[in-house]
């Protein structure tokens, strides 16, 4: 069985002002907000947000992402982002996100990697049947599912500095998904002076930043393209999140 319509999400958005860079493109935080915006309505539209989940004490929680890039839309273009569930695998669940122009050609795509968490004891929770019995159909249509692990960073040649401020936290008073990233972009000279776009990312989420948080991001440059990145917290020296990035 495909999957059905009832879990498709197709948002339409025009890219405003506040959303690009000096070139007059999409931001890459601004792209994946409007990717997740899209998902965030597509659970609420289904009732699998984590407002409907509270009562059961569980939440979603963000593991894993791997994003391409093929376009970066302009200024007062309108995109289509279409977004829905990908399936189950144990204890984990899948999202895809695809990202189309006005000419209908796809520009971006996503696949993603979450964990539903018990928001009392914050260790990972067992799949409600209720979920389970929606997400019995057929996948071969889905984006490959982020797997395999990430290269280890051996060399920090680039280290940065971030303090988690009242701004930098989610609804969850956790401190965003896309500060990570944005974070660690910041360390790789190319993207931060307009010279570079990201073409491809895989990000590995493994511990939540709080209000106050010092954090730093150390980033080892791989090739001409290509980088590695972590986010620690060094007060207990704990990873919060590895990456590998490529750009061009």
């Amino acid at each position: 069985m495909a999957i059905p319509e009832e879990l498709i999400y197709r948002g339409s958005y025009t890219i405003r002002t506040y959303e690009i860079d000096t070139n007059k493109q999409v931001t890459i935080a601004s792209l994946i907000n409007l990717m997740q915006e899209a998902a965030m309505q597509n659970v609420i539209d289904i009732k699998l947000s984590v407002w409907d989940l509270a009562a059961q004490n569980i939440s979603w929680v963000l593991l894993r992402k791997n994003l391409k890039i093929h376009q970066l839309p302009k200024l007062n273009e309108t995109i289509k982002v279409v977004t829905h569930p990908a399936g189950f695998d144990r204890l984990f669940t899948y999202r895809d996100y695809r990202v189309y122009d006005e000419q209908g050609n796809l520009i971006a795509e996503s696949a993603s990697t979450w964990l539903l968490m018990d928001t009392q004891t914050r260790g990972a929770a067992k799949i409600p049947d209720t979920i389970l019995s929606r997400g019995q159909f057929d996948t071969a249509d889905c984006l490959v599912r982020p797997k395999g692990r990430l290269p280890k960073l051996t060399e920090v040649q680039i280290e940065k500095k971030f303090r988690v401020n009242w701004h930098d936290l989610d609804f969850n008073h956790h401190l965003s998904n896309i500060r990570y990233m944005q974070w660690m972009f910041e360390t790789v000279d190319s993207y931060t002076n307009g010279t570079a776009t990201l073409q491809e990312l895989s990000i590995v989420y493994k511990a939540e930043g709080h209000l106050n948080d010092e954090l730093t991001v150390q980033t080892q440059q791989l090739d001409e393209h290509t980088f590695l990145h972590q986010l620690i917290r060094p007060a207990d020296d704990q990873l919060l999140a590895t990456a590998q990035t490529l750009w061009k």
